[in-house]
């Protein structure tokens, strides 16, 4: 019986896998320390989100989610924190028109619980209570920028 040397077959359906999850970009300010602490009113809290997919090499993709928070008490800023969380994604075997979707909203879900974390670590150390970021809906953020035609479609490949 004679053996015939197999090659390991490619796979045909897709595939998504998660190679690494790290924090690229992590930036904390407190400007008007030691002064801010003695203010005992409740700050104003303002989030912003980003998210950018770049192309590594073929069928993978490096998707970094920025978040932006910045708390004010009337005009003075208690903190600003912005993390930039990445994650390197193997995507293959997907249609081209699914990759947009999948950069924009399957990978921003899957970094935003780690961006979290970081941002709440950021603003305890600071010597503030940790803020806790509600969760976010990537697919109707995609969905509206994809709507609003401004073509920020919550990722672009480049």
């Amino acid at each position: 019986m004679a053996e015939e040397a197999t090659q390991p077959q490619q796979p045909t359906g897709p595939v998504f896998t998660i190679e690494k999850v790290y924090v690229k970009d992590l930036s904390l300010e407190v400007p008007n320390a030691p002064e801010i602490f003695l203010v005992r009113e409740n700050p104003s809290v303002q989030i912003q989100l980003q998210t950018e997919g770049k192309t590594v090499q073929e069928g993978v993709y490096n998707v970094t989610l920025t978040v932006t928070v910045t708390a004010k008490i009337e005009e003075k800023t208690m903190f600003l924190v912005e993390v930039r969380q990445a994650g390197v994604f193997q995507i293959r075997n997907v249609p081209a028109e699914d990759l947009q979707p999948i950069l924009g909203i399957a990978c921003p879900n899957i970094l935003f619980p780690y961006a979290r974390e970081c941002v709440s670590d950021a603003v305890n150390r600071a010597g503030f209570p940790p803020v806790v970021l509600a969760p976010v809906n990537f697919e109707a953020i995609y969905q509206q920028r994809n709507q609003a035609g401004d073509g920020q479609n919550g990722a672009t490949v480049q």
